[in-house]
């Protein structure tokens, strides 16, 4: 799959073509999807499964740490917007543009993250592994039934 939205310099730009992927996902996924009206929300994106609403804070990088073995993207907001709390948000959505891969984390971790999340997609076991394509968790699953089969 070509992916040219990691080409797109203007972080701005690049973060609404992020959020257009997460929405695009998140209905493959058998989520309904909302957008606020406006700039002036902490979350990006809305999503309803059953009857519940849930706030999405979309990040989305294309940088890797100098070691080259870990992506880094920022848990924070911009323009002095500073931490997102748990009444502003219910998840974090990080997307790895170069990979195509997401992780999504509960506001219960995201908002202990420090300024900085480090993630290594292809380290088996690394410290947020069980977020990768965590979909299940804005349909309010613990885990996938594929890892609760395996060994």
């Amino acid at each position: 799959m070509t992916n040219e939205g990691r080409d797109i310099k203007n972080h701005k730009k690049r973060g609404e073509w992020a959020e257009l992927q997460f929405m695009a996902r998140a209905a493959e996924h058998g989520l309904n999807v909302a957008r606020p009206w406006g700039d002036s929300q902490r979350y990006d994106v809305g999503i309803e499964y059953k009857g519940r609403l849930l706030r999405v804070q979309v990040k989305c990088t294309i940088h890797k740490h100098p070691d080259g073995l870990a992506y880094v993207s920022t848990t924070r907001g911009h323009n002095g917007c500073g931490h997102y709390t748990r009444a502003q948000i219910d998840f974090l959505a990080v997307y790895i543009a170069p990979e195509d891969i997401w992780y999504i984390f509960p506001s219960s971790v995201s908002t202990t993250l420090q300024w900085s999340v480090y993630l290594r997609p292809h380290w088996k076991g690394h410290k947020y592994e069980r977020y990768r394509e965590a979909w299940h968790l804005l349909r309010g699953k613990k885990r996938r039934a594929r890892d609760a089969s395996a060994p």
